[in-house]
């Protein structure tokens, strides 16, 4: 019996069936042996293999689809290499926050070029514009031309306000979308907004650190009144890169990839050579020093316990 994961709870796995019947399911153990090493070796958006119980309710899980794609990080579970947020995924959409908390353009880079590296489409969405002082608007406005120029979608709006939730319907419209960020930039109040029977839990936001308390305690998908998906995940701290090649880090940052193709040497690593277009660009205000400094933090994540932290 083929389904389709809808939810991940860490122990089980609700999968929705071709018949659209609901199982609670388990992976099967030999299934956890074939050398996935991942925190989960199923995630939400997976399309799987099901034998069911003989309760009618429960199934193993006994294998999964080829994946067209996936979005995955470091893990911070120290016995394992990696986690998957989502499988089969049409776009990443990233909820960023100027302020209140404040997401680093670091870990939005880092993002982007995990998203890159798989081949998932990105939509930046800025939310909070309510809260923000005429500094954080400038701070905002600036990010929101750089990642355009990139040639990023961004899209900025308040769901306490409901500004701009027409023009983020339209770009997930018929989509199964990732919805991922910092904890505390809104997701869960986004998440209602969109699709009213979600029922996401909020929280306020943490006044002694300005930093979000986790609400989502486990990856979901939701169903789009006007057609495709949204699958919610927990808030995460930090993005550990996985499975990058020093070389190929440059590759997954679209502006200093193409500037790289006028350096004096091949095998350009952008840091100190001679004759390196990546490093004029930066000096001449080409590349933004923001996303450089990105990159060179990707560099230095051969550091096993680099990002560890994020859960």
């Amino acid at each position: 019996m083929n389904g389709l994961v809808i939810r991940n709870t860490g122990s089980w796995y609700t999968v929705k069936t071709d018949d659209g019947l609901l199982f609670d399911c388990k992976v099967k153990g030999s299934f956890r042996l074939k050398g996935i090493r991942s925190t989960n070796p199923v995630a939400v958006g997976d399309m799987v293999t099901i034998t069911p119980g003989a309760d009618g309710q429960t199934a193993l899980i006994d294998g999964i689809v080829d994946r067209r794609n996936y979005i995955i990080r470091r893990a911070s579970n120290l016995s394992k290499q990696s986690h998957i947020i989502a499988a089969n995924v049409d776009l990443a959409a990233l909820v960023v926050t100027i302020a209140h908390p404040e997401t680093s353009t670091t870990f939005i880079d880092r993002f982007l070029a995990s998203a890159e590296a798989y081949r998932v489409p990105v939509l930046l969405i800025f939310n909070k514009t309510d809260l923000y002082d005429e500094l954080e608007r400038g701070q905002m406005e600036y990010l929101v031309a750089l990642y355009q120029c990139i040639g990023y979608k961004c899209v900025t709006c308040s769901a306490e306000k409901g500004d701009g939730i027409d023009a983020l319907r339209t770009e997930l419209q018929g989509k199964t979308t990732l919805l991922s960020g910092n904890s505390g930039v809104g997701k869960s109040t986004l998440l209602n907004l969109l699709v009213p029977d979600a029922d996401a839990r909020t929280a306020e936001i943490s006044a002694a650190h300005d930093a979000g308390m986790h609400t989502t305690t486990f990856s979901q998908m939701f169903f789009l009144p006007q057609g495709g998906a949204l699958i919610d995940t927990p808030g995460i701290k930090g993005f550990g890169t996985f499975d990058m090649e020093r070389e190929e880090v440059s590759h997954y940052f679209r502006e200093i990839f193409m500037v790289s193709a006028e350096c004096r040497f091949g095998n350009c690593t952008h840091t100190h050579e001679p004759g390196c277009a990546v490093l004029q660009a930066v000096a001449e205000g080409g590349i933004a020093e923001s996303r450089f400094t990105s990159y060179l933090s990707m560099l230095e994540d051969k550091d096993e316990d680099k990002y560890r932290g994020a859960t």
